[in-house]
């Protein structure tokens, strides 16, 4: 198949963008051209600015792919810039957990209805990110209803290439022992390990599908579970109180998100407890090897 990744040169793109060419896709990435990726010869590029119009229908004019993946955009005049110039037979749209309000426990597609809301047509600074999230989607299904796509909704994704750092904050806060401010200590919450969210993505180019899909790994975990770990396996106690750090994850509601949508179509995701102790693993030992080269720098 013929298709168009606007982004994936980093986080889970590049395990989406692997997974597509080792299917044997003709893949095209579309970016601004500012982040390296060692696809080489594998993958075509094309260089577009994506807020902007005009760059959008000068880098796909003329040509028609059988899949666009748009992992960049973030707002419904994202959506309308691609749409209006777009020849593709399907478009695959990385939405978000964070359009359901609230989130809660077995959170299912139906949650959230994008045929039931106002329409805004925004840009990116215009509101915040749920807000543009939502209208994202609902440019999609109201605005584009004839058009065939899908909308996938990940939670928090995380792994060992996860730029954001969010969990990594927690090993590192613990074992430095700064003091967090914790909001949501006990609520469960869900996750995606990044390999699988863009192995996800690629396994959706070929299937029959329309609509809203939730992507997670099984199971859930309080932030009390992941620093009961990390003080068991550091010997350090985590540090918890007003005047700490604010955490990555405040805020969050207790929630689950239901799968059984992607799993019908064949795709199984992993358990979330399995993955994500070794992950902790892992991100002590960084912590550790950060920690022994600042006092290495001292002596």
């Amino acid at each position: 198949m013929k298709i168009l990744v606007l982004g994936g040169t980093r986080f889970f793109g590049i395990h989406m963008v692997n997974d597509l060419i080792e299917k044997g896709h003709d893949v095209t990435i579309a970016t601004r051209g500012n982040t390296p990726d060692d696809f080489g010869d594998s993958v075509s590029r094309i260089r577009f600015e994506r807020t902007d119009e005009d760059s959008i229908k000068a880098a796909i004019a003329c040509t028609h792919y059988d899949v666009i993946i748009d992992k960049i955009a973030y707002c419904s005049n994202d959506i309308r810039k691609l749409m209006d110039s777009a020849d593709c037979d399907k478009y695959i749209y990385m939405s978000s957990t964070a359009v359901y309000d609230p989130k809660h426990i077995n959170t299912v597609e139906e949650d959230f209805d994008g045929t039931d809301g106002e329409l805004i047509w925004c840009d990116r600074k215009d509101f915040p990110y749920d807000v543009i999230k939502r209208q994202a989607e609902y440019a999609l299904w109201q605005k584009y209803p004839e058009k065939n796509w899908i909308a996938v909704r990940y939670p928090f994704v995380t792994g060992k290439d996860d730029y954001t750092r969010r969990l990594y904050f927690y090993v590192e806060h613990v074992l430095k022992q700064l003091p967090m401010k914790i909001d949501n200590v006990d609520s469960q919450m869900s996750f995606i390990r990044s390999d699988e969210a863009g192995k996800f993505l690629s396994f959706l180019v070929d299937k029959d599908f329309k609509g809203a899909v939730n992507g997670s790994s099984k199971g859930t975990v309080s932030i009390r579970e992941v620093l009961d770990y990390l003080e068991k396996e550091t010997g350090m106690s985590a540090v918890i109180n007003d005047d700490g750090d604010p955490a990555p994850y405040n805020g969050e509601s207790e929630y689950s998100i239901n799968t059984e949508k992607a799993e019908s179509l064949g795709f199984a995701f992993t358990d979330l407890k399995d993955w994500l102790y070794p992950l902790l693993d892992y991100y002590i030992d960084v912590a550790h090897e950060g920690m022994l080269g600042l006092y290495d720098s001292l002596d």
